[in-house]
């Protein structure tokens, strides 16, 4: 029995980029909308904050300029010199490839199709571009990053009248006799709050903080697994859904999981204070080897951002679940580092044998492989590459494990070790949705009235692996549409 009943058009669970996305298009609409956020005000936002990057469709200056406000003509032509477009068809490639093909193509048609008209529609709501650093195949990020955008969305929603409830964790959908979703009932410190609601959006995120869910979809070991993120996402719209008959969909024994600093917290709050300090992300320029002292996969197989998704899931099967991402005073030299690698967790020596005697890793094992991998690099590469956009082809020769880009010996002291873990950022398994309108699908083929999902929760596009941005882009592409369709459905 709830202890008290409030009246919108439309319920937004969730204040991630998704369902504030979501929460304009319905509320440009002129709908009434209220959001509900389980975390308290300072930690909004879900993890979207994790994020800088939005990876789009674009042909040219011409699709960059309404995105800029104070960057100059000169700065977007000196950008476009580094990747001159992103069309169509090299976004689906892109998404096929890391997936495997195995991406759901109707939804990835409509997240591709419709990423440029989103990333235009964010602008016109008062959201900016600045150009990107180096280190990501996204040239043009969101102002002050994915926290920044967070900021922003909730201030423009707040302007536009919608009502956020913070500490208000949603426990079940509500449902007339029909079938027909009409409100989320909620918890919230003073007690049990019913949303009644014409329609309902869930964009409240995947189950990565739910240790039980980790456990049983992703299987052994993935329970103790650390968070890149907050402690907040623990499935329950999915449970919601599922419980209504909702259709589960997409990869549910895969996940967003990238090497992190072996000193990552259980959890990160609030995300976009620290978000990017624990992230090392220099696996293609680097050698990483188990505390076997043995290497266990290609670091550079393709381009770092779609590559990164997949490596922490690689790390977890080794023992203990621990690597170290090994480099040479070259890649000093080389000015290779991020910035973020200055706090990080690492050791140093003058000789292999040191290095492995610090971090206790097999000492013979590791010389060996280190020896094996150095033999195995031609003479003959092709210059050594720094543009994070072009594979430079740069192969071993004759390993089991081949390195396939950025590859150089490692032979001048000092030798550097970074000891990284795998931190989870996201699940890929969720729930059944129409692309073209985000509604939730029932178990029994037809749509759920009143309901609809984008974000984390929809299932289908993500398998396996996952290119850098391309979430936010996703949760900005289907909460538009959610939302958009969330309102129309009121009338």
């Amino acid at each position: 029995m709830s202890d008290e009943s409030i009246n919108y058009d439309v319920v937004v669970v969730g204040t991630g980029n998704a369902a504030c996305c979501a929460a304009l298009a319905a509320v440009e609409t002129g709908a009434r909308v209220g959001i509900l956020e389980k975390a308290a005000k300072r930690d909004r936002g879900g993890n979207s904050a994790l994020t800088g990057h939005i990876r789009f469709v674009f042909n040219g200056l011409e699709d960059l300029r309404p995105l800029v406000k104070s960057t100059t003509e000169e700065e977007l032509r000196r950008l476009l010199e580094r990747l001159p477009r992103r069309t169509e068809a090299d976004m689906w490639d892109e998404v096929m490839r890391v997936t495997n093909n195995q991406s759901d193509q109707d939804m990835l048609q409509v997240h591709v199709t419709e990423s440029l008209k989103t990333v235009h529609w964010l602008a016109s709501k008062g959201h900016d571009w600045v150009p990107g650093s180096q280190w990501n195949e996204n040239i043009l990020n969101p102002n002050g990053g994915g926290w920044g955008l967070q900021q922003r969305h909730c201030t423009i929603l707040e302007k536009l009248g919608a009502q956020f409830h913070y500490e208000t964790a949603a426990v079940d959908l509500i449902r007339d006799a029909h079938g027909r979703v009409t409100g989320v009932q909620a918890l919230s410190p003073q007690g049990h709050v019913q949303f009644n609601a014409k329609s309902v959006v869930l964009a409240c995120g995947s189950f990565e903080a739910n240790p039980q869910m980790r456990a049983q979809y992703l299987g052994p070991g993935w329970d103790m697994v650390r968070v890149r993120g907050v402690p907040f996402n623990t499935g329950d719209g999915l449970r919601m859904a599922l419980n209504i008959g909702a259709m589960a969909h997409g990869s549910w024994s895969s996940c967003h999981a990238s090497p992190q600093d072996i000193d990552l917290p259980p959890f990160t709050v609030p995300s976009g204070v620290i978000h990017a300090e624990k992230n090392r992300y220099m696996h293609p320029y680097s050698l990483m080897v188990n505390t076997n002292g043995e290497r266990f996969i290609d670091e550079a197989d393709d381009l770092r951002g779609k590559t990164y998704a997949k490596m922490g899931r690689a790390i977890l099967t080794q023992p203990g679940g621990v690597a170290f991402q090994i480099l040479d005073k070259k890649a000093r030299t080389m000015n290779l580092y991020p910035p973020n690698y200055a706090k990080a967790t690492t050791a140093k020596a003058n000789t292999l044998e040191k290095l492995a005697q610090e971090l206790d890793i097999n000492v013979a094992n590791f010389v060996r492989t280190i020896s094996e991998f150095n033999a195995a690099v031609p003479a003959d590469l092709p210059p050594f590459s720094t543009n994070v956009v072009v594979l430079d082809g740069r192969s071993t020769r004759g390993l089991a494990i081949p390195k396939s880009n950025y590859t150089v010996r490692i032979d001048e002291a000092p030798f550097e070790a970074f000891p990284v873990r795998c931190g989870m950022t996201f699940t890929f398994g969720g729930l059944k949705i129409d692309p073209k309108t985000a509604q939730v699908q029932h178990v029994a083929g037809r749509p759920i009235p009143g309901l609809y999902a984008a974000g984390e929760m929809a299932g289908g596009l993500w398998v396996g692996n996952y290119a850098s941005g391309s979430g936010m882009m996703a949760g900005s592409t289907f909460g538009r549409i959610a939302g958009a369709h969330a309102a129309a459905a009121i009338h």
